[in-house]
């Protein structure tokens, strides 16, 4: 879960608003909906978490069969969709990518439901791995996302389509993010160091 934060530059809630439509295996991309300033965008998919991802997402879709049995296997939908298509919530394209692990009841329609992972659980984990990996600085979804765009300088993109990845409608703030990259001395490597 955290490298497909990490590598994707997706926010905490964009990435648990994923649902399986807005994962496009052929073009190595997904669809952001919604995201801040509630505008669409689309980021890359990357390589190394296809394999992963679709084996995950195979087992959702099991889970989701078995949801159906019962009847229950729907998810929450926009209002005027649901009315539209009063069925799109049971359709596998509709589901979340990282679903809940229980069913719970709908606080306001009073159905049963599957709802996205709950918000703290990966920040959780990330806190534990940090924990178990020894690492004594604080790490947090965020500083995953932070980790995104001055890599990707680091490697040779220009930062001018950094922004659209990240869904910042301005530069300058896709360039607070790169601020670690101006380490004086300490961010260039002597060319002794690469012979």
């Amino acid at each position: 879960m955290a490298t497909l934060l990490y590598g994707t530059g997706l926010r905490l809630m964009e990435w648990l608003h994923l649902r399986i439509k807005d994962v496009d295996f052929d073009r190595n991309q997904i669809t952001v909906r919604e995201g801040k300033g509630k505008k669409d965008r689309l980021t890359m998919l990357p390589t190394a978490v296809k394999e992963p991802l679709a084996r995950h997402l195979q087992r959702v879709r099991e889970q989701h069969e078995r949801d159906l049995t019962p009847g229950v296997g729907r998810v929450l939908l926009r209002d005027a969709l649901e009315r539209k298509s009063p069925h799109a919530n049971r359709e596998w394209g509709w589901q979340w990518v990282f679903p809940a692990t229980h069913i719970s009841i709908d606080p306001r329609a009073r159905v049963p439901r599957r709802h996205p992972l709950h918000e703290s659980v990966v920040p959780r984990a990330i806190k534990e791995a940090t924990r178990r990996a020894g690492i004594p600085k604080p790490v947090s979804c965020h500083t995953v996302r932070h980790s995104f765009a001055p890599h990707l300088v680091e490697a040779g993109y220009e930062i001018r389509t950094v922004p659209e990845l990240l869904g910042h409608t301005e530069v300058s703030t896709t360039l607070i993010y790169t601020q670690v990259l101006n380490r004086g001395g300490q961010g260039v490597y002597s060319p002794v160091d690469r012979v």
